[in-house]
């Protein structure tokens, strides 16, 4: 995995973590919790899904699917 895969990966990541925390009142280690076991950021760590190409709005909404099921 390239740098600028991983950067664009921990830039994604951060976002999920700082939405989570504004739009559902989360604390930053629960938010944390969250994303980090979350079937999303899993995917988005799989370079197959080509995930992390995507906007952070539209992550935030899978993982808004996912957390809802």
């Amino acid at each position: 995995m390239s740098g600028k895969v991983i950067f664009m990966i921990e830039t994604l990541t951060r976002e999920l973590i700082v939405r989570l925390m504004e739009e559902r009142s989360m604390t930053m280690r629960d938010a944390m919790d969250v994303v980090y076991n979350s079937e999303t950021y899993h995917a988005l760590n799989n370079l197959e899904t080509g995930l992390y190409f995507q906007s952070p709005a539209y992550l935030y909404d899978v993982l808004s699917q996912e957390l809802n099921k």
